[in-house]
């Protein structure tokens, strides 16, 4: 299996259960790994025969910038769900990881996250 990565993009959106994250917003990363068969665009050098990252970012973007979400489970399925449906015959599977550096609890600790796969990332 073959794999597409976009690492640690960074948004600033309103998801959270806590007022202060949805009246101040905050930072979300999202790393997607998306499992696809790269020979094909390898072979023949063209777009059409591949996965496009800079169309994927702008799905995620306009999930994490867009309507707020109590859970970032939440944008996680949302993510995956839309990017699947914008490939629906090349990607197999996809893993999406939500991270929030910076949530409004107390405490230390680098950043709080969820990660989620669905379909086929073997």
């Amino acid at each position: 299996m073959d794999y597409i990565h976009l690492r640690d993009l960074e948004f600033y959106g309103y998801h959270g259960v806590l007022s202060a994250e949805t009246e101040l917003g905050q930072r979300f990363r999202v790393t997607l790994k998306i499992a696809v068969d790269l020979q094909h665009a390898g072979e023949t050098d063209e777009l059409d025969n591949t996965v496009s990252y800079a169309d994927v970012f702008q799905i995620v973007k306009a999930i994490v910038e867009g309507k707020p979400y109590k859970l970032i489970e939440a944008v996680a399925e949302k993510i995956a769900k839309n990017v699947r449906e914008a490939y629906p015959n090349e990607i197999k599977g996809i893993q999406v990881e939500v991270i929030k550096p910076d949530p409004p609890i107390p405490g230390h600790y680098r950043e709080v996250a969820v990660e989620i796969t669905r379909g086929d990332m073997q």
